[in-house]
């Protein structure tokens, strides 16, 4: 995700100052991984040389002197310009698993405990997550929901890999 797409999202609706930024920006999309406070106003500090926000206001206060942040007509049209794009799909073709189970055949490790093993973290996180969306709100839910249906992936390739082991082995050995 880009932070400073996400920040210019938020200075739509109202210019902030950097702590009320990073604070909206943790509510909505950083629940598991909050933003250093270094982070944020690295960001703003390149929002700001782009044209992209500018200094609205300029409060002095016990440290440093607070400024408040808002949005410009460049980046009201950057922000737009973000939403229509689509992402690229992440098709995950070079992955670390799949390298481990490479390597682990190519070494005479056991290939297969390997799989056993990333098939019950997957089910734990799939339980943690599950919790999770039945206790939270919507935007929990479809965060959860996203997250889960990633790990089913996983776990049908996880299946797929453990059935064709045999083959696969015959074949990195080759």
């Amino acid at each position: 995700m880009s932070i400073g797409q996400a920040f210019l999202g938020l200075l739509e609706s109202q210019p902030r100052h950097g702590y009320d930024l990073k604070r909206a920006y943790d509510e909505r999309f950083g629940s598991d991984r909050p933003l250093a406070y270094g982070q944020v106003y690295s960001t703003l500090s390149r929002l700001l040389k782009h044209g992209l926000v500018t200094v609205d206001s300029v409060e002095p206060g016990e440290g440093p002197d607070r400024k408040r942040y808002a949005i410009t007509q460049a980046g009201v049209t950057d922000v737009e310009q973000w939403l229509a794009s689509p992402e690229k799909p992440e098709p995950y073709l070079q992955n670390t698993l799949y390298m481990k189970v490479i390597l682990a055949l190519l070494t005479g490790r056991p290939a297969a405990e390997l799989l056993d093993t990333q098939r019950a973290e997957h089910l734990r996180l799939m339980r943690e997550l599950t919790r999770r969306k039945t206790g939270g709100d919507l935007a929990d839910q479809l965060i959860c929901d996203h997250a889960l249906f990633h790990l089913e992936a996983d776990l049908r390739w996880l299946e797929l890999t453990a059935a064709r082991l045999d083959d696969l082995a015959r074949k990195v050995r080759a």
